[in-house]
């Protein structure tokens, strides 16, 4: 799962094509790597990014900061093993059993800008005033990106696919799965309202779109961000739900 990173569209952009075109290229890139369990899904994720690179870098600055750039969350079963990888803030939830639910995401995005990001999610969302402060901060964050000390995507830089987040779990003890944008996990780790097993269950009961439908629902309650600050009233939403060893993907 791929989530393009925003690009305010009073910032510079150097890739023609955009950040759309980006994510289709290079999602498409990894499902064609990724099936070659020989290949390590960091090795995938750079060798993915080398290929993208390749296809824009006759007509777009590559160079530049101001490029399209994508978070990453995969899995893949190898053997008896379940393979994952996490790059910048999706979230990864695997429900272990007996031994608990687990989270993966890369929260370094957070970390950067402190002031920046204060000063961003202060609200009321939707106005001027705040789309100004929310430019600000991707500029400064576009500085960080792909930085030691910084924080890391998937955008123009292999070298991204080696500070991922990886790891594998042995299958057998994998009870089910979700991948989430930011905009889908908000439930539970920006509003509260639902604990990550009251979201596993409904994805399983009801499905992605249901968990949506509640997001926006939410969001639509607290239009100008006064309950829950955030960046932008309503985010890109996408969910995965795998139930592991029952060939199910929702």
């Amino acid at each position: 799962m791929l989530d393009g990173l925003s690009a305010p569209k009073d910032l510079p952009m150097g890739c023609v094509h955009g950040t759309p075109w980006f994510v289709r290229q290079l999602g498409t890139t990894l499902i064609n790597l990724i099936g070659d369990e020989e290949v390590s899904l960091r090795e995938a994720l750079r060798r993915a990014i080398a290929v993208v690179n390749d296809l824009h870098r006759d007509t777009c600055s590559l160079d530049q900061e101001a490029v399209p750039a994508s978070t990453v969350v995969m899995i893949r079963e190898r053997g008896g093993e379940l393979d994952y990888l996490v790059l910048s803030d999706n979230v990864l939830v695997l429900d272990l059993g007996t031994a608990g639910i687990e989270t993966i995401v890369d929260k370094r995005v957070e970390e950067t800008a402190a002031e920046e990001m204060q000063a961003a999610l202060q609200g009321p969302t939707g106005t001027p005033e705040h789309a100004a402060r929310v430019s600000k901060l991707v500029s400064v964050q576009r500085h960080l990106r792909n930085t030691p000390g910084g924080y890391w995507v998937a955008s123009t830089n292999p070298a991204a696919a080696d500070e991922a987040i990886t790891g594998s779990v042995e299958l057998a003890r994998v009870q089910q799965a979700a991948l989430l944008t930011d905009g889908a996990s908000r439930l539970v780790d920006s509003f509260g309202i639902l604990t990550w097993a009251d979201l596993l269950t409904l994805l399983r009961t009801e499905g992605p779109a249901t968990l949506i439908a509640r997001t926006r629902e939410a969001e639509l309650s607290d239009p100008t961000g006064e309950r829950w600050p955030r960046f932008k009233r309503s985010d890109d939403a996408t969910a995965a739900y795998v139930t592991i060893g029952q060939s199910e993907l929702s």
